[in-house]
């Protein structure tokens, strides 16, 4: 945990625009996935992009007073459009850092556990992936999550299954 103010201090609403600077400084890339035209998360972006942080956001329907607060990231601060797990990743990538599917898994060893762990056709349990690949089983769902955003992976009423031939694995 990390905190300027010590534990037990009152919370105010100039405290919780004090907090996004850390929150910003800490992340190796900001996205905004929705918010409205006078949003907290736009302190937290503006903070990010002052840092010289990555900055990204989800677009949304021009209609929408949630994703106001987005567009206004895309005309004033230059945010890149996120539409995707992939597209956050290459957010905060090195530069000169290759991000292939190959590189990621490079990058992320966990990731190539967890897949080789599935097999190739089976349907598994998050239990039977932990299992097999040595890992908590929180540490599985939390990858499992990202696997399954990034479409690798699918959970259907038997288990979790590979969606798609994995590089890495």
């Amino acid at each position: 945990m990390v905190s300027e103010p010590p534990c037990g201090t009152a919370p105010t609403k100039w405290r919780f625009l004090a907090r996004n600077r850390l929150i910003a400084a800490l992340g190796q890339a900001t996205v905004v996935v929705e918010a409205g035209w006078r949003s907290g998360s736009l302190n937290t972006a503006g903070h990010a992009a002052s840092l010289g942080r990555p900055l990204g956001a989800v677009p949304g329907p021009v209609t929408s007073a949630s994703s106001a607060g987005c567009h206004r990231l895309f005309r004033e601060y230059d945010a890149q459009c996120v539409t995707s797990a992939r597209e956050v990743r290459e957010l905060w990538a090195p530069v000169g850092v290759e991000t292939s599917d190959t590189a990621d898994a490079a990058r992320h060893p966990d990731r190539a556990r967890v897949l080789d762990a599935m097999g190739a056709r089976s349907r598994v349990s998050v239990e039977e992936i932990a299992r097999r690949s040595g890992m908590s089983p929180d540490r599985v769902r939390s990858l499992l999550g990202l696997l399954h955003l990034e479409g690798d992976v699918a959970l259907d009423e038997v288990g979790w299954h590979r969606a798609r031939s994995a590089s890495g694995s």
